[in-house]
């Protein structure tokens, strides 16, 4: 089998603005590492994903804590009867991870989606809303009770404005627990987010925070419970997430890895599914060959683009 491999994987619904999810796969002596940064992420943005992949292929990761890490449904800015569907169908998945504020979509959308999703879940099952910084703040001091009394109880809203100052502004107004996402993976000083007390919940991904060890290390400084979060990643890069949500100390929340159903299909021969509501601890195999997946047409633009965020990291 080859060093490394590009997949190109159509998504079952329409996510993040996308219909396709590719990336790259890179083969070290540990084992199969993933590089995905989204096609539009410069390579100064890439370089951290890279690091991620190359962590997992040549090092591996820090020993397992737990065998199991539990998991939240993905439900996407879709209809309500999809968002029913995709709980109804997550394997037994008690937290729900509603994405709101999708652009062009009016805000009544978001609430007929809470409902369904409420519905499908039950009473006792969790809801968290993602908003990807879509509001300014008194968009979000407005918006956040009345999806919280569409969800029958809100988790946590994540990052609903983009900067960590307004993230501060708005946690001191409103009674719903915040999370921090792009306010930590996407800035120059994720600490910030710390300083300025503008989050209860910090939410990590591997890719994009270069590798398990980098994030294992921003746990322990930034102080907050922590929500390990995938990327839309092939169960390459969801086993990654795993192992992090693995090795900390304490684990607090569902963790949102459990988006490889928003896949149409995977690169491995065991797909990194929730089963009673979690994911085991383990590492997939990749295929061989890799099947209607892989995408040879892209392989150089991809190999392009592994050396030139390489460059940036050296």
């Amino acid at each position: 089998m080859p060093e490394a491999l590009v997949y190109s994987i159509p998504l079952t619904t329409r996510f993040r603005g996308i219909d396709v999810r590719e990336g790259m796969l890179l083969r070290g002596d540990a084992g199969w590492g993933e590089f995905s940064p989204f096609l539009e992420y410069d390579d100064a943005t890439a370089a951290p994903w890279l690091a991620a992949a190359r962590e997992a292929a040549d090092e591996g990761w820090p020993s397992p804590l737990r065998t199991r890490i539990p998991v939240n449904v993905t439900v996407p800015a879709c209809d309500p009867e999809r968002a029913r569907a995709i709980v109804l169908a997550s394997n037994g998945c008690r937290t729900a991870k509603v994405k709101v504020a999708e652009p062009g979509q009016a805000p009544g959308e978001d609430e007929a989606r809470l409902e369904a999703v409420r519905d499908a879940l039950g009473p006792d099952g969790l809801v968290r809303i993602d908003v990807n910084g879509g509001w300014d703040v008194d968009t979000a001091v407005a918006r956040i009770p009345v999806l919280d009394r569409a969800a029958g109880g809100l988790e946590y809203v994540e990052q609903p404005c983009p900067s960590v100052e307004d993230l501060a502004r708005v946690r001191r107004r409103v009674s719903t627990k915040i999370a921090a996402d792009e306010s930590i993976r996407r800035a120059e000083d994720p600490y910030r987010v710390r300083d300025l007390d503008a989050a209860d919940i910090a939410v990590l991904k591997v890719q994009p925070l270069g590798g398990v060890r980098a994030c294992l290390r921003i746990a322990e400084d930034i102080g907050l419970p922590v929500v390990v979060s995938s990327a839309l990643e092939t169960s390459i890069g969801i086993a990654a997430g795993v192992a992090l949500a693995a090795a900390l100390p304490s684990l607090e929340h569902a963790c949102g890895l459990a988006t490889v159903q928003l896949l149409a299909s995977d690169v491995v021969s065991d797909p990194l599914l929730p089963v009673d509501g979690a994911l085991a601890v383990r590492r997939p195999v990749v295929l061989d060959p890799l099947p209607a997946t892989a995408a040879p047409d892209r392989a150089a633009w991809w190999a392009e683009r592994q050396s030139r965020a390489a460059a940036i990291s050296s």
